[in-house]
């Protein structure tokens, strides 16, 4: 979820400036931004030791 958000972040900043027409930039960032953050927060509460999702562990 972190690399996902990452990937979207670089594509909507670099997409506008390669495809001047490309429409959808704001929407990759700002999609990626919440996963970044939805997934930064799924890390630290499961390395605080709480089971996330209903599983403690994921394998």
């Amino acid at each position: 979820m972190i690399v996902l958000g990452i990937v979207l972040i670089v594509l909507g900043l670099l997409l506008p400036s390669l495809v001047p027409t490309f429409a959808f930039a704001q929407i990759l960032l700002v999609i990626g931004i919440l996963l970044l953050v939805v997934g930064l927060i799924l890390l630290v509460v499961g390395r605080m030791g709480h089971a996330v999702g209903g599983r403690r562990h994921y394998y």
